[in-house]
């Protein structure tokens, strides 16, 4: 038996597992979850595997992706039971759209570069959902940050974009100089919309090099809260609280830190 086919039985195993976990004899817990409550773990358990990959986990991701196909699962038992799809049709869903939208794979058609394959891929989806726009279907509730970075993916298939990372370095630079003369005109409302230029233009830099911002301002966030936690450390070893500390002191603090973190 294959790999495939084992994974094939194992995901039928967890099926199972679900359907006897909501049915009459299962979980109480397990039958009491809805789609909203159950959305909520499926973004936490996403969430989760994002850091495994950001950490360079490979047992944590694989732990944490069982996790997010068990929550994908779970979506599926519940709206089977409502009568509106079950988990075959999501498979049927998916694998027929894959195969549609890689025609250059299936159908036997000419080999395509990446830009051209983000291109067919962008036309195809647009077609496919009515859009008059390839910016309709973006999720609100994405962070902020990813949006700009899927907006600048999404644009670029039409060519709407820089040619180089260097011009779109330029953008951020020529938004820094609006945002310094927002701020010297004491001018609230444009300070606001020029600092979400800027990170909007830091956004598709960051695209330009093969980034995803979002990720990189996790690895930021994390850098910023252990170099802190350092200071909070040392300042305890001293018995003085951090609450009155000197900002010269924890300034020196913060150059030690960097020094025990071994990164910029």
């Amino acid at each position: 038996m294959s790999e495939n086919e084992r994974a094939g039985r194992k995901f039928a195993e967890l099926i199972r597992i679900l359907d006897d976990l909501r049915g009459e004899r299962g979980c109480s817990w397990d039958r009491e979850q809805d789609e909203k409550t159950i959305s909520d773990y499926f973004l936490e358990e996403a969430y989760e595997a994002v850091d495994a990959v950001g950490r360079g986990n490979p047992t944590a991701l694989s732990e944490e992706l069982g996790d997010v196909l068990m929550e994908v699962v779970f979506l599926a038992r519940i709206h089977k039971e409502k009568g509106e799809f079950s988990i075959l049709e999501v498979l049927n869903g998916i694998n027929d759209k894959m195969i549609r939208r890689h025609p250059h794979v299936f159908s036997g058609k000419a080999e395509l570069n990446s830009d051209q394959v983000l291109e067919g891929w962008t036309r195809q989806k647009k077609k496919e959902k009515s859009r008059d726009s390839v910016l309709d279907g973006l999720v609100k509730t994405l962070p902020a940050l990813f949006m700009a970075f899927q907006i600048g993916n999404r644009v670029s298939a039409c060519g709407f974009d820089w040619t180089r990372p260097e011009d779109a370095l330029q953008k951020v630079r020529e938004e820094f100089a609006e945002l310094e003369k927002a701020i010297r005109d004491r001018k609230e409302d444009d300070v606001v919309l020029e600092i979400g230029d800027i990170l909007f233009a830091v956004a598709n830099v960051a695209r330009h090099l093969g980034v995803n911002p979002e990720m990189a301002l996790r690895r930021a966030n994390e850098k910023f809260i252990r170099r802190f936690k350092y200071i909070e450390e040392r300042l305890r070893e001293q018995g003085k609280d951090i609450f009155r500390a000197e900002l010269d002191e924890m300034d020196s603090l913060w150059e030690e830190a960097k020094k025990t973190d071994g990164s910029d």
